[in-house]
C-alpha cells in the first residue's frame, strides 16, 4: 500500500514538473518574450481565471446538491409559490443567463481590444520581411536589403517587424509562440504578422497547419539581436559568395556548378540561379539544415546531400551520388559560404 501511494506521488510530481517545464520552454505561448505574445498570454490568463472560478462554482453546487438534506415542504402549498421554487428560478436565471452573459461580454470586449493591439496596422513598422512557405521549409526575403535566406529570420530588438506571409504550394501556418500568435500562409494571398521583442535571443517556431508528411519537421528560428549586430548581419548577407584560393573549396565549387544543384539552388555571384530550393549563398552561416531538423555541421551536411530522405522522409530534395573525395570537396565549399 505504501509503495503504491509513493508511486502515485512520484507520478504526480513528475507530471507537475513536466507541466511547469512546458510552460517555460521556448515553444510555449505561456513564456512570452514579444509584445504580441504578451497580449495573448494576458488574455489567456484572464480566461483561465474566469474558467477556474466558474468550474469551482459548478463543482461546489454539485457537492451541495449531493450532500444537502431534503427540506420538508408543505404539501398543500402551490408548487410555484413555495420559497424553494422561487429560489430555484432565481438560481437558474442568475447562473444560466445573467452571469454567462456578463462573462461572455467581458471576454468578447477584451478579445476585441487584444485583436486591435495585434493588428499589423496598429503602428508604423521599422522593417518588412517576406516569408514564403514551401514543403517543407521557409523562404525568407528582405526585399529592401536585397537578402534571401531560409529557415532563419533575423530581426533587431525593440523594432516593429512586419512579416508578409504567403505560400508557394499548400496552406502553412507561421507560429513562434514566444513572440506572437499564429498566422496562415495561403497560396495567392498575403497575410501579415508583427514581431516585436526587447529581448535578444533565439526563438523557435514551426508550421502549425498540417501541410504534408514533414509538417512536424518544418521548423524555423527567429534570431533577435541589438540593432548594431543586426546591421552587421545584413552587411554580411548582402555580399555575394566569396571566391576562395583553397584548392579543395575551388574543386567543390566546380562540382556544385557542374551538378544538378544549380537547377534548384541559387548562389549569388555564381552561375547557380535555381529558385526551387533554398538560396545557398550564405548557407555556412546558418545554424541548422533541413528547416531546423539537424544542426549545420560537416557530417550532417554530407549526410543531407547523399541521402536527404533518411533524414527527412518526404522532402523534395533528391539524393546526390558522389565519390568520397568529391563529397568532401562539395561540403567544404558549402561550409565556406558564410
Amino acid at each position: 500500500m505504501v509503495t503504491s501511494r509513493l508511486k502515485r506521488l512520484v507520478y504526480l510530481a513528475l507530471t507537475v514538473t513536466l507541466l511547469i517545464a512546458g510552460c517555460q520552454s521556448e515553444r510555449s505561448s505561456l513564456n512570452p518574450r514579444g509584445e504580441g505574445a504578451q497580449s495573448i498570454a494576458n488574455l489567456w490568463m484572464l480566461m483561465l481565471l474566469i474558467g477556474t472560478i466558474v468550474y469551482s462554482q459548478v463543482v461546489s453546487v454539485l457537492i451541495f446538491a449531493l450532500f444537502r438534506r431534503r427540506e420538508e415542504t408543505d404539501e398543500n402549498a402551490p408548487p410555484d409559490k413555495s420559497p424553494t421554487s422561487r429560489n430555484a428560478r432565481l438560481f437558474i436565471l442568475a447562473n444560466g443567463f445573467a452571469i454567462p452573459l456578463a462573462i461572455l461580454t467581458v471576454v468578447i470586449v477584451l478579445n476585441f481590444f487584444t485583436l486591435l493591439e495585434l493588428s499589423p496596422e496598429a503602428a508604423p513598422v521599422d522593417l518588412t520581411i517576406d516569408v514564403i512557405g514551401h514543403r517543407y521549409w521557409w523562404e525568407v526575403r528582405y526585399e529592401d536589403q536585397q537578402i534571401v535566406t531560409a529557415n532563419e529570420i533575423h530581426i533587431p530588438t525593440n523594432a516593429r517587424v512586419r512579416l508578409r506571409l504567403t505560400s508557394e504550394d499548400v496552406i502553412h501556418s507561421f507560429w513562434v509562440p514566444a513572440l506572437n500568435g499564429k498566422a496562415d500562409l495561403i497560396p495567392g494571398q498575403t497575410n501579415q504578422l508583427i514581431l516585436n521583442t526587447p529581448n535578444a535571443g533565439e526563438y523557435y517556431g514551426q508550421c502549425a497547419e498540417l501541410c504534408g508528411l514533414q509538417h512536424a519537421g518544418m521548423l524555423l528560428k527567429v534570431i533577435a539581436a541589438p540593432q548594431s549586430d543586426f546591421e552587421a548581419w545584413v552587411a554580411e548577407q548582402q555580399k555575394p559568395a566569396i571566391t576562395s584560393e583553397d584548392g579543395l573549396i575551388q574543386r567543390g565549387e566546380q562540382i556544385f556548378l557542374g551538378a544538378a544543384c544549380v537547377y534548384c539552388h541559387q548562389i549569388r555571384g555564381t552561375g547557380a540561379s535555381g529558385v526551387i530550393g533554398p538560396d545557398l549563398t550564405h548557407i555556412g552561416s546558418r545554424t541548422t539544415l533541413a528547416a531546423g531538423v539537424i544542426p549545420n555541421n560537416t557530417a550532417n551536411l554530407a549526410g543531407w546531400i547523399v541521402d536527404p530522405q533518411s533524414i527527412k522522409p518526404g522532402n523534395l530534395m533528391p539524393p546526390m551520388y558522389l565519390e568520397g573525395d568529391d563529397l568532401q570537396a562539395l561540403v567544404a565549399y558549402l561550409q565556406s559560404l558564410r
